[in-house]
């Protein structure tokens, strides 16, 4: 059974940092694409960014490009979120998502299994 745990969440002043974790366990990671979205009180789910398999390919959301990095250490089954420069409307839970392709993709039904997510809050 497919398990993504997430960690790194918590409260951050804007212009802050954070790294958020997410680690899987159930199948060989590296053959199938990460995603991470977010849910802001009141919002619906978003995209944020996701990779391919080997980390070849990633796509990002236009409202973190350029201060979000994602990435992946197949070798820990493990898949990141750096994110700089953060603002206020950064503010949601943060959630792991995979698919069970290897294809990127923005679509949240696209993707097969999910993590419980992680509070990160940013204060003005």
């Amino acid at each position: 059974q497919v398990q993504l745990v997430e960690s790194g969440g918590g409260l951050v002043q804007a212009r802050g940092s954070l790294r958020l974790s997410c680690a899987a366990s159930g199948r060989t990671f590296s053959s199938y694409a990460m995603g991470w979205f977010r849910q802001a009180p009141g919002k619906e789910r978003e995209f944020v960014a996701t990779i391919s398999g080997l980390g070849k390919n990633t796509l990002y959301a236009d409202s973190v490009k350029g201060r979000f990095t994602i990435s992946r250490d197949n070798t820990k089954n493990t898949v990141y979120l750096q994110m700089n420069s953060l603002k206020p409307e950064d503010t949601a839970v943060y959630y792991c998502a995979s698919r069970n392709l290897n294809i990127i993709s923005t679509m949240s039904v696209r993707y097969d299994y999910w993590g419980q997510g992680t509070q990160v809050t940013v204060s003005s």
